[in-house]
């Protein structure tokens, strides 16, 4: 049976209105996107990514004026009969005041703009884009939105279910190999005793049972477990909130070997519990 195949998205508007937002916040979701394609490479592309990922992958192109004679035949491209895939034209706009502002904080010039100001070239762009901008099927004025709340917009129009859920990673290490350097958070479980010193335990990991139960019958362990993970929950509210679909919790003991192991599964199994998408990793199991 043939995969539904996956949606493309063409990204235009505005320079200044938001395009790199949106194409960053639909790559978080699982899109693979492309930025700054001229418009007629665009079936190109897509046969590769079908070739490569399979038809089912999204994909997300940035399309805008910097492709110059290029661009031009966006207008009149149809993308659903030329890739077979469902499509959505998205145009990003604001106010000439919000893009002004924001390209003059970013200190770059307008791609049009020439030997003229600023605002000739927004100018130019909004001339060229008249015809773009009235096919567009989902049409976005950033002019009041912050970062946030853009990402939040495309996450409503194009998220699945299971996109817009925050993606947790577990990760066990030994402080001795170093602390991993994308850690949101990072909790030392050597204030519990070390397994290590029991010999028939020695030999274990924090997987195997016996392991397992002796750390967390220690009197310090089920307290840790009773406060961190509440703490480590509302965050991940706060970071859905935000925009922010990914968070690394890391639990570090000595050879991470034996206490952060076990105590990784187990907040990783009430992270679950809670509701999250959450993934244990153990990173330095089998090193020694």
């Amino acid at each position: 049976m043939t995969s539904q195949r996956g949606e493309l998205v063409i990204i235009t508007g505005m320079t200044g209105a938001g395009r790199s937002t949106a194409a960053k916040e639909l790559e978080d979701l699982g899109y693979f996107v492309v930025d700054n394609l001229p418009p007629t490479l665009v079936p190109d592309v897509v046969g590769m990514v079908d070739a490569e990922h399979g038809t089912s992958q999204p994909v997300a192109i940035v399309v805008d004026v910097r492709s110059g004679a290029f661009f031009d035949t966006l207008a009149s491209q149809r993308y659903e009969h030329s890739t077979g895939r469902p499509t959505t034209l998205l145009y990003l706009d604001a106010s000439d005041d919000a893009l002004v502002r924001r390209q003059e904080a970013a200190r770059r010039p307008h791609p049009l703009q020439g030997d003229g100001r600023l605002l000739d070239g927004l100018e130019r762009e909004r001339e060229v884009l008249t015809k773009i901008r009235g096919r567009a099927d989902l049409l976005i004025d950033t002019t009041g939105l912050n970062v946030h709340q853009l990402t939040a917009r495309i996450a409503t129009h194009f998220g699945s279910l299971q996109s817009l859920q925050l993606k947790v990673t577990v990760i066990s290490f030994g402080f001795k190999y170093g602390i991993p350097g994308d850690a949101d958070f990072v909790a030392d479980m050597r204030f519990l005793p070390n397994p290590h010193w029991v010999p028939e335990l020695r030999a274990h990991t924090g997987k195997d049972l016996d392991v397992a139960e002796y750390v967390k019958k220690q009197p310090d362990a089920m307290p840790f477990l009773d406060s961190y993970t509440p703490v480590l929950e509302l965050v991940a509210r706060g970071y859905l909130e935000e925009g922010k679909r990914f968070m690394t919790v890391a639990l570090g003991c000595t050879g991470g070997k034996h206490r952060s192991v076990a105590m990784s599964e187990a907040i990783s199994q009430r992270l679950a519990e809670g509701g999250l998408d959450v993934r244990c990793i153990h990173r330095d199991l089998g090193r020694e």
